[in-house]
């Protein structure tokens, strides 16, 4: 198979970064995602991927870790450091909890782990779109955090707190429901639209990531053996 044209099309979904060395996987990817109705652009190597999101400004990058060269830890590292919170989907040869917990620690908002299905890619993409842009025009205040759904922003004691999309629609679905215990399985499916299979290391991870960016004075709490709930008196 000829490897795929780069292009700047953006059909109605918007444009994908693809950063893949693979080129096999890499036309895989991309030629399920132009059948849903996205643009592509190919990214060979870190520093293409780097070029691309900052040229670019596409609605998500799906990003391998084991890129030649800046690899995609770094790619989000730089990314993140910009405050260029393009929602990132991470893609992983190794079936470990380092790379996974790195990755979501680094600002990623998903993972999957090769072999992947690409419908299960392409699911993915759209689930994550639509935590970055699910409409409300309503604001949530709890304890010294608030969070403005209509701008997609929070703060904690004014100062104001940088979120990916999945820690934000985490925060907010927890916020907008005070003192509800919820497992981590409802939150997957409520948050991230899918189901356990995930794995709830995924809940976990972005919860630390939450509480280590809101603070001392962070809603959310964990409820031993349940899952987590967000109330005004927070972590205890």
């Amino acid at each position: 198979m000829n490897e795929p044209a780069p292009t700047n099309e953006q059909p109605g979904r918007g444009l994908v970064v693809v950063a893949e060395d693979d080129t096999s996987i890499a036309d895989l990817v991309t030629l399920y995602l132009r059948r849903d109705g996205f643009g592509v652009r190919v990214a060979r190597t870190g520093t293409d991927a780097l070029a691309a999101v900052r040229g670019l400004r596409p609605v998500a990058v799906v990003l391998d870790i084991g890129l030649p060269g800046m690899d995609g830890v770094e790619v989000c590292r730089a990314l993140r450091a910009e405050d260029n919170w393009t929602p990132v989907l991470f893609v992983t040869a190794r079936d470990d909890e380092v790379d996974r917990v790195l990755g979501l620690e680094l600002g990623a908002d998903d993972y999957v782990t090769k072999p992947f299905s690409p419908r299960e890619l392409v699911a993915r993409v759209h689930a994550v779109l639509r935590r970055a842009s699910r409409p409300s025009s309503a604001a949530l205040e709890l304890g010294a955090v608030r969070l403005d759904r209509g701008r997609r922003r929070v703060w904690c004691e004014e100062r104001e707190v940088h979120l990916t999309a999945t820690e934000f629609g985490l925060l907010a679905h927890l916020m907008g429901n005070p003192g509800r215990v919820y497992q981590r399985e409802e939150l997957l499916s409520a948050v991230w639209g899918y189901a356990a299979v995930a794995g709830t290391r995924t809940v976990d991870v972005h919860i630390a990531q939450l509480r280590a960016k809101l603070g001392e004075r962070t809603p959310i709490r964990t409820v031993r053996g349940v899952g987590y709930a967000a109330d005004a008196e927070g972590e205890r």
